[in-house]
């Protein structure tokens, strides 16, 4: 066979092709035995680019050689070389697919439904991974303020960074909501967050809600010196979401929040690219989950959460942590914030915010884990505190400050009163169906 027809074909040695021209996708795959998967992914590699399931006439030689797919790697987990075990039902595959650029472009719609598109369909295919050419990149932008930015605007230069979601999640009128945005500031709560369960909702408004927060925020930060972050829910139907996120900034947002998987990942890359919109964004992970919990379809967590919403522009994304309430495992959630914080190309680094069920005696894990550059997220453990919610706040700020310290918890709960009654309220939270 001639060089020229190879290039034609939906196959490739992981050395054979430019890096810098396509597009990896990796998939972990569940077939039954008696499918050869070496036969099987190039017609995958076709359906994801040329050609469909029959030969077609407009599928030349030329067409193919410049934006066929080609299988890269096709590895069988575990690796038989001679003979398959009797009685084998299923055989499990590692495939690698280079997708051309040039069908692509810069933007995720398309990238997305090349990668995972009508094959997410086929069977039991994961998407676990997508490797980017620098060029792809170049057309992000990525988080406008990113973990630096945030810092700086709050003045906070090496904690951890405090998260309190008010609740009730919905339902609520604004008087409460500005009681419960008070306290938790007063609190020592660096960011404060709607819900994800309100947005513009017709018994409190983003206008009502912005314009009154941000009066208690000013009020807070005269009293304590600390400022403090309101990420208003902006999630709406396009073109409402854009309004939302524009009437919100003229009224003295300074952060906002959106449902980014909900409403989409390209309206989360628009808000981020408007010059006007020039708050930070918190990307909230709600519907995620539909995408990432088989372990047989669907794409990777450390992708929806992680990889994709630092491309599409969040400065701070909510991820579930495996020491509350959350699902998750450990490797899981470490995978998330590597891809939210280890440098890629061009892209600042995104606040990986651990949120799900947290309480103070769970911060030396995360921190452990993560380190310090990351946003603890509470919302019942701030307003279900035995002596409310500004004693809430406050028994976060100093499990942080211990485990600064390097001093355990039950030993700083000595000298700290809303410490040691947060550890005694929920030593085993979930136990007791807190």
């Amino acid at each position: 066979m001639k060089a020229d027809e190879m290039l034609s074909m939906p196959v490739a040695l992981p050395d054979g092709i430019d890096y810098d021209d396509y597009i990896i996708g990796t998939y972990t795959v569940t077939y039954p035995a008696g499918f050869a998967m070496p036969k099987l992914a190039p017609l995958l590699a076709v359906e994801q680019s040329t050609g469909t399931w029959v030969p077609v006439p407009g599928e030349t030689a030329e067409v193919r050689r410049q934006h066929i797919a080609k299988v890269i790697g096709v590895y069988e987990l575990p690796d038989h070389e001679y003979g398959l075990p009797q009685g084998l039902q299923e055989r499990n595959w590692l495939i690698q697919i280079a997708f051309p650029f040039v069908n692509i472009g810069s933007q995720i719609p398309m990238m997305l439904t090349a990668v995972i598109g009508n094959i997410s369909m086929a069977g039991q295919i994961k998407l676990v991974d997508v490797r980017f050419p620098k060029k792809y990149l170049a057309g992000f932008k990525g988080p406008k303020f990113g973990i630096d930015g945030v810092r700086k605007l709050l003045g906070v230069k090496k904690r951890p960074l405090l998260n309190n979601m008010i609740k009730p999640c919905t339902g609520y009128r604004l008087e409460l909501g500005a009681e419960l945005f008070k306290q938790a500031a007063m609190g020592g709560c660096d960011i404060i967050k709607d819900d994800e369960l309100i947005a513009d909702a017709s018994f409190n408004s983003i206008i009502g809600r912005v314009k009154r927060y941000m009066q208690i925020e000013q009020e807070v930060y005269e009293k304590t010196g600390e400022h403090t972050l309101y990420t208003v829910n902006i999630s709406d139907s396009v073109p409402k979401v854009f309004e939302n996120a524009s009437k919100a900034v003229e009224c003295g947002a300074n952060a906002i929040m959106i449902n980014y998987v909900a409403v989409g990942l390209t309206v989360l890359q628009a808000l981020a690219e408007d010059p006007k919109i020039n708050v930070p964004i918190l990307g909230h992970m709600d519907v995620s989950g539909a995408m990432y919990m088989s372990p047989y379809h669907g794409l990777s967590s450390h992708l929806i959460l992680g990889k994709l919403p630092r491309l599409a522009g969040a400065d701070i994304v909510v991820i579930p942590a495996p020491y509350g309430k959350a699902p998750v495992i450990t490797e899981k959630f470490d995978a998330m914030a590597r891809n939210l914080t280890f440098p890629l190309y061009n892209l600042k680094p995104a606040w990986p915010m651990a949120s799900g069920g947290i309480t103070p005696s769970m911060v030396p894990k995360v921190m452990q884990e993560l380190g310090n550059d990351i946003v603890i997220g509470s919302g019942g453990g701030i307003h279900a505190h035995p002596h409310g919610p500004v004693a809430g706040g406050k028994a976060f700020r100093q499990a942080i400050d211990a485990t600064m310290k390097g001093v355990l918890l039950e030993e700083y709960a000595k000298t700290h009163k809303e410490l040691a009654a947060s550890i005694q309220a929920w030593a085993d939270p979930f136990k007791k169906g807190v």
